[in-house]
């Protein structure tokens, strides 16, 4: 009888992954490579991105002290962020179409990173408000370039994951903005102050990420050098046939005053528009907050900013799974919203601790609202209309990072405190939590957004 060599170590190593490799679905396996190399960048870039966009709100009485820079031109500073984003975003998209998104992301983050770097060397108001604009300018286009290369990489049922994963750098970055800017603040030498030396660094980890992204992302998927040419072919084929399915059933761009026929997307525009002044009115007027409990170093503020993002982040998860339990989104959507009201109404009690505490409560709703609130127009919308009008909504959206500082600028120079502020925001919460109940769940196609406004007069 014959005998059965057994095989060695490395033949056995060698059979298995083989058998495995056989296995393996080719798109599956190529997919997972994708996220592998290219979510973890895009998830610290998003980071970046954010710190260097709220981190002057560490640096508010540092930059009132030494440069003069008073409550009111600190908002509008701060707001004139979203003025130059909202208006250029547009154009960074059609030039993301270019370019690709490959060049266009890098280009993002390398004048992002030195605008971020040159708020080292504002001198007045003027100066300040100029570079806040053109710090705008330089992320405009960010996201969509990001959403655009998922198109580009991965299938459709994959980029809904992908988005999440990738939007969750929010919530991170809200809760290491705190411990690293505080330290960075601590920091002297060379005749520059510990904030010169804060915008100056995390400016310049922009741009060092600029050089990482270029070199580890790639224009196509036959440039990637980590898939094999099965998964090339195979993942090149799938996104294609999904792209040729859309503009076969009409998957062209709508401009907003077709999409503003329609006055659910109307109402969506206001929700999210609402949630996010509450949400960029905390984040850029905090540490502020924070520095009125009195006796507490840079480290130690930054710290103490990162409990109401915790908190936040926990919120979020107990609304998920309370929303796909009991499914009713407007319902929890406008709890969310009420305690928003609830916690910024007690902070304005006028002891410090107190105030602090309740933003913290506060939190809770408008953080867990910014993400209960998404499913509602995804719900409603069709598929082939709902990028436009998702891109629409968070345009309009993010209008409110700018009303909300300039405004608590405003009343904070004129009045000497934010109070009128946090009650106009607790009253906003409730207003747009009663509204929430107006929104529908009907699914509205492209069809009926493109179709004349006459014909519905019959």
């Amino acid at each position: 009888m014959r005998s059965i060599r057994p095989l060695e170590w490395p033949e056995l190593e060698t059979t298995l992954t083989s058998a495995l490799t056989a296995a393996a679905d080719p798109l599956e396996s190529a997919v997972s490579k994708v996220k592998r190399h290219v979510l973890p960048l895009f998830l610290i870039m998003f980071i970046a991105n954010y710190i260097d966009r709220v981190n002057i709100g560490f640096v508010n009485s540092h930059m009132q002290t030494d440069l003069g820079i008073g409550a009111a031109a600190y908002g509008l500073g701060s707001g004139l962020f979203f003025v130059g984003y909202a208006l250029f975003e547009v154009p960074s998209n059609v030039l993301m179409q270019k370019y690709g998104a490959r060049a266009w992301l890098t280009r993002i983050m390398g004048t992002w990173g030195l605008v971020a770097a040159a708020m080292a060397f504002v001198w007045n108001d003027t100066s300040f408000y100029v570079l806040r604009f053109l710090l705008g300018i330089a992320e405009a286009g960010f996201f969509p370039g990001v959403v655009f290369y998922f198109t580009q990489w991965l299938p459709q049922k994959e980029r809904g994951k992908a988005v999440a994963v990738f939007l969750s750098g929010s919530a991170l970055a809200s809760v290491l903005s705190g411990p690293i800017t505080g330290s960075l603040l601590s920091i002297r030498g060379l005749g520059l102050h510990g904030w010169q030396w804060m915008f100056l660094i995390e400016g310049g980890f922009s741009i060092v990420l600029c050089g990482v992204s270029w070199l580890l992302l790639k224009s196509r998927i036959r440039d990637a050098s980590w898939l094999t040419a099965e998964e090339q072919t195979v993942l090149e084929s799938a996104i294609a046939a999904e792209q040729a399915e859309r503009e076969a059933h009409g998957g062209a761009h709508l401009p907003a005053v077709k999409l503003l026929k329609d006055p659910q997307i109307l109402l969506f525009c206001f929700l999210y528009f609402a949630i996010q002044l509450t949400i960029y009115a905390a984040t850029f007027w905090l540490p502020t907050i924070i520095r009125k409990m009195g006796g507490l170093s840079d480290f130690e503020v930054g710290m103490f900013n990162t409990i109401p993002w915790l908190i936040a982040m926990v919120a979020m998860y107990c609304f998920a799974v309370l929303s796909a339990k009991w499914r009713f989104q407007q319902a929890w959507l406008a709890v969310a919203l009420v305690i928003a009201a609830c916690g910024l109404f007690a902070s304005t009690s006028g002891n410090p601790v107190l105030s602090f505490v309740a933003i913290c409560f506060s939190a809770i709703g408008f953080k867990a609202a910014s993400s209960l609130f998404w499913p509602i127009p995804q719900g409603y919308l069709d598929a082939r209309v709902a990028a436009a009008v998702i891109a629409l909504i968070n345009s309009v959206g993010n209008l409110g990072g700018f009303f909300a500082p300039a405004a608590f600028g405003y009343l904070q120079q004129h009045t000497g405190s934010i109070t009128g502020g946090l009650y106009a925001l607790g009253v906003a919460s409730l207003i747009a939590a009663a509204a929430g109940f107006l929104t529908r769940n009907r699914r509205v196609n492209r069809d009926a957004l493109t179709e004349p406004l006459h014909s519905k007069a019959h």
